[in-house]
């Protein structure tokens, strides 16, 4: 079966697939965009000028996955826009499925950087070293244990 036939039951459901996930996006990408609006006015600051270079390091590294992040979360949108009308293929197949959630992986590892980078910078300017360090890594558990334990482990558990 090719992409401009009707749809069977196992097409219908990589759609739906496909729609689950791009309404997860439309929650995730505010988030992202909003952090990388945070660090694109960071430099023009009074107080960047007086960044040490680890903290330099840490923005650059903050920044980066930011634009990273905001890349590969609106790529899934963006093949919608470009994939239709350029091949006349209008529903999504298994393979367009996988890569989409990987790239949206991707991205969503890249937001995590930023969001701990941003976290270890802003705690260090505030509060310097050890508690910038603690903060950053009770934001990491709290991140690894809702992104990636909760579905990968805790809801397996609970299904069986």
């Amino acid at each position: 079966m090719n992409d401009t036939e009707p749809m069977a039951g196992h097409d219908h459901e990589v759609d739906e697939q496909f729609r689950s996930l791009m309404e997860g996006l439309r929650t995730s990408l505010p988030g992202v965009q909003v952090l990388f609006a945070f660090l694109l006015t960071a430099p023009f600051q009074t107080k960047f000028s007086s960044l040490d270079r680890v903290e330099r390091t840490t923005f650059t590294v903050a920044f980066a996955a930011a634009g990273l992040a905001s890349v590969l979360l609106i790529a899934p949108s963006i093949h919608q826009r470009v994939r239709a009308p350029m091949t006349g293929l209008r529903r999504q197949s298994q393979r367009h499925l996988r890569l989409t959630i990987w790239v949206v992986l991707a991205g969503s590892m890249f937001m995590a950087v930023a969001i701990l980078a941003t976290v270890y910078l802003v705690a260090r300017l505030v509060y310097s070293g050890v508690p910038a360090i603690v903060l950053t890594g009770v934001v990491g558990v709290v991140l690894v244990g809702t992104w990636l334990y909760l579905p990968l482990v805790a809801f397996r558990r609970m299904r069986d």
